[in-house]
């Protein structure tokens, strides 16, 4: 679901969302907010008795004991180390010839690296603000975008074209697919490819479902493209509104998403907190 979505909205939550919103691409704006409402149909969903998995508690005198594996532990260190420079050579060798597909791949290594390490998911930021309230993680990812506005304008200035993608109903739809499957998955494109390389053996089944769902999508591409997509233009905010007031209307439309954000944030620990005091008593 959320592979077919993601496609049919030409991009996942980084093409079209993290990156789309910061080059002023309004079809973002459209995935953003329909991804954020089928994330709450998908929180619901996952609520439901039947993905309540019973838990059999265990009355114990003491903890396990951790068992470590310090040579075991050295070695896939030393491959990983291995493994990872052996990409950093691949990609310097490939710039010289190649300049733009060695610099992806550089960054490439550097984002699974940045991401890995600091458990970055977009599946978290939506649903734990359904679920627990926790908005940590959506406050981050609108600070960071704010960021990269600035950054992407400065570069459009100098005369770089942004990445515009059609704001048609394939956003739409597209978003409400892909905000649904990840929640109903645990994972989106970025948290299952690093935790499927950590050994968790469900984002490996998470990841062939991404695959399949992109992979029916392309195929049908040529029925829905002409209703869903490309019949409808691609909006660049900057055009629309100039080149300052498309930045104007980007940080606005950012600001109140950040307020929106902190506003369900408070109402939801508003909400809860009679339960819990009676819980407690």
């Amino acid at each position: 679901i959320a592979g077919f979505g993601a496609r049919l909205a030409m991009g996942c939550n980084l093409a079209a969302f993290f990156t789309g919103i910061p080059q002023f691409s309004l079809h973002a704006w459209f995935f953003a907010i329909a991804t954020a409402i089928g994330s709450w149909f998908g929180a619901r969903f996952t609520l439901l008795p039947i993905f309540r998995i019973p838990v059999k508690m265990q009355k114990v005198s003491a903890a396990s004991p951790l068992t470590q594996k310090p040579d075991q532990a050295r070695r896939r260190f030393r491959l990983g180390m291995l493994v990872f420079f052996g990409l950093l050579g691949w990609a310097l060798l490939t710039a010289m010839n190649q300049p733009k597909l060695g610099l992806a791949m550089l960054f490439g290594v550097g984002f699974g690296l940045l991401i890995e390490r600091a458990q970055i998911c977009f599946t978290s930021a939506f649903r734990d603000m359904w679920i627990t309230g926790r908005t940590h993680m959506a406050k981050a990812i609108i600070i960071g975008m704010a960021v990269s506005a600035i950054g992407i304008f400065s570069y459009v200035q100098l005369g770089v074209e942004p990445k515009i993608m059609w704001a048609g109903p394939n956003a739409v739809i597209g978003g409400l697919l892909f905000g649904f499957g990840i929640v109903l998955a645990g994972g989106c494109e970025t948290g299952w490819m690093y935790r499927a390389v950590e050994g968790q053996v469900h984002y490996w089944w998470v990841g062939l479902g991404n695959v399949i769902g992109s992979t029916i999508l392309a195929y049908y591409w040529d029925d829905f493209a002409p209703a869903l997509a490309t019949d409808w233009d691609k909006i660049n905010l900057l055009k629309t509104f100039g080149p300052m007031g498309g930045l104007l209307v980007t940080y606005l439309l950012l600001f109140a998403a950040l307020m929106l954000i902190i506003g369900w944030e408070k109402r939801f620990f508003r909400r809860a907190a009679p339960q819990t005091a009676k819980e407690i008593a």
